[in-house]
């Protein structure tokens, strides 16, 4: 009778040496996890953060230990593995660009926890990311609006091979942001521009040297020449008998929709009250 292979004497001390190595990962994250969540210093984000990398990091140390563990055993088998190493690379070539996208996002810190990217035509603020996929909190609808639709939206890593990652909110606590306002050419351009940039210097004065204070940092640290933080204009003709102004303003990374719109609202109360 043909036995099992986990009968077999000389593999009984692996097996104990996995299951040995399973546990104690087990309860090294679980105490780590606990540890964090019950930290009261940390912030809610922070918190997500490290449990996110205390998970990723077990997964990793379970299978370098079992790699480690089941090497000798493996190594009796070199020829067949060749093989099976074919058939498993082929078997399981999206999971092993996704590991590689993981590995590409990792290198070249695209984006981390809170971020807002897109890719393709997913865009979103990320809220979760592990070895293999990225959930996002998706936002739009397109570039229009900043607003949650309501939708968590997973992609695989291996977008990261072929597609390019926009991080919107890379300058993390304030950004540029533009704010577009499509006249006639034959309306008073002139006046419209005064306007926006009175409304937005009294919409962006609260945080107007923080924000500053904020560039000239990231100048020190990204090597990067920091953008002006006042409030600008300029003029774009997309089309004949259309003139756009273009309002470039700082914003905190997660409310440039709130100061778009309060931006627009009193634009077009003043344009409706000129008439």
């Amino acid at each position: 009778m043909m036995s099992l292979p986990f009968t077999d004497s000389a593999l009984i001390p692996d097996v104990l040496k996995s299951l040995t190595l399973l546990a104690i990962v087990l309860m090294l994250r679980i105490a780590l996890t606990r540890a964090v969540l019950a930290s009261q210093t940390l912030s809610v984000e922070t918190r997500r953060r490290w449990v996110l990398t205390i998970r990723n990091f077990a997964a990793l140390i379970f299978i370098v230990g079992l790699v480690f563990i089941w090497a000798h055993e493996l190594s009796t088998f070199a020829v067949s593995l060749v093989a099976i190493a074919v058939a498993l690379v082929l078997a399981t070539k999206e999971l092993i660009l996704c590991l590689s996208g993981s590995v590409v996002r990792a290198g070249t810190n695209a984006y981390t926890l809170g971020d807002r990217i897109e890719i393709g035509t997913t865009r979103g603020n990320v809220v979760d990311q592990n070895l293999l996929a990225t959930t996002v909190l998706e936002v739009g609808p397109g570039h229009s609006s900043s607003q949650y639709t309501g939708r968590a939206v997973t992609f695989p890593n291996s977008l990261l091979l072929s597609h390019p990652v926009v991080n919107e909110t890379y300058m993390k606590e304030y950004t540029v942001h533009i704010v577009t306002v499509p006249l006639a050419l034959e309306q008073d351009w002139v006046r419209a521009e005064k306007w926006l940039l009175e409304i937005a210097a009294e919409e962006c004065a609260s945080f107007m040297e923080e924000a500053a204070h904020h560039m000239k940092q990231l100048e020190g640290k990204a090597w990067l020449d920091a953008p002006s933080v006042q409030p600008r204009v300029t003029l774009h003709l997309p089309e004949p008998g259309r003139v756009d102004l273009l309002l470039r303003i700082p914003a905190p990374s997660h409310r440039t929709a709130r100061i778009e719109q309060a931006i627009l609202r009193r634009f077009l109360e003043r344009s409706r009250s000129d008439k």
